[in-house]
């Protein structure tokens, strides 16, 4: 099972300040357990929001709009990605992570789809979906 676990972002990421060296030293440590254990398939820090863009969906029409965004509880600082047994192998993960601001802060945990748990797609699709995958993974082995 795929989790993606979910940094929230805070008025301070949202300002763009830098994690602390002691900061970065304890996330790489923990990334390092993370990749031993062989369930991190990736993990990323974003950039703030003033440095995005959403786009609006319509119908067919598309309204882009520049960050920043305001509601920064329901902004992203950071992910990661784990590849593990169930929801309860990914909360154990996450209780030992650093805490991302040493104060109040929150990690969500959620579950990645996978072609299983679509019912409505064919085989036809599913297969397509395989074949892009595997192609993916042919492009990044590339670089």
């Amino acid at each position: 099972m795929r989790f993606m676990v979910i940094v929230k972002a805070t008025e301070e990421t949202e300002a763009g300040a830098q994690p602390s060296a002691e900061m970065l030293n304890e996330m790489a440590a923990f990334n390092e357990e993370l990749v031993k254990a062989g369930v991190l398939l990736a993990g990323e820090g974003l950039h703030p929001s003033s440095k995005g863009a959403r786009v609006y969906f319509s119908g067919d029409r598309r309204t882009v709009v520049d960050g920043p965004f305001t509601e920064t509880k329901e902004l992203i600082a950071g992910f990661w990605l784990l590849e593990v047994k169930s929801l309860e192998e990914a909360v154990e993960w996450v209780k030992r992570v650093p805490n991302p601001t040493g104060e109040e802060s929150q990690i969500e945990i959620r579950q990645v789809f996978t072609e299983d748990d679509f019912v409505n797609a064919s085989e036809e699709l599913k297969e397509r979906e395989r074949e892009l995958r595997a192609q993916q993974d042919e492009a990044r082995a590339r670089g």
